[in-house]
């Protein structure tokens, strides 16, 4: 990308994503594996796809009246920036401290929203889930960094 510290969007990133696993594809190749988890509309999808080629993210070739798409930029690369970002955001760029973190017991006088908030984990019938806590932590994060959502949010 030609921005080196930026991360794309959410939406964007939904459909880099999905060109990740699809590897290449026209804008309603890259629609349908987005819709599975968030309809989008054709001209939505062409747009972000279009913002994308203007970074430097995916190329893109002529196919009769459209484009074709495929990543530029390795989902790992991506991965290693908003860690990076994460890292420096919330805890002053130290994987020790992250890791201090991830092994503290998740405090189980937090209210079940506050629990969703700080990345807790909270079982079936919402109770602080008691084992478990920093791996519940990483996978909230991963999830959100997968997704696209900036640290920051």
């Amino acid at each position: 990308m030609t921005r080196e510290r930026e991360l794309p969007p959410p939406l964007e990133m939904i459909c880099l994503n999905a060109l990740w696993e699809i590897h290449e594809g026209n804008v309603e190749d890259v629609r349908k594996v987005v819709s599975q988890n968030r309809p989008l509309a054709y001209t939505t999808v062409l747009t972000l796809l279009d913002r994308l080629a203007r970074r430097g993210a995916v190329a893109r070739r002529k196919e009769g009246r459209g484009f074709r798409y495929q990543p530029v930029v390795a989902r790992d690369k991506l991965r290693r920036l908003a860690l990076r970002q994460f890292l420096e955001y919330h805890f002053d760029g130290s994987e020790a401290k992250l890791k201090i973190f991830l092994e503290q017991p998740v405090e189980s006088s937090l209210p079940d929203d506050r629990a969703m908030e700080t990345g807790a984990a909270v079982s079936a019938d919402g109770e602080p889930a008691e084992s478990g806590a920093g791996e519940a932590r990483m996978a909230a994060f991963a999830a959100g960094a997968a997704s696209g959502r900036e640290p920051h949010e």
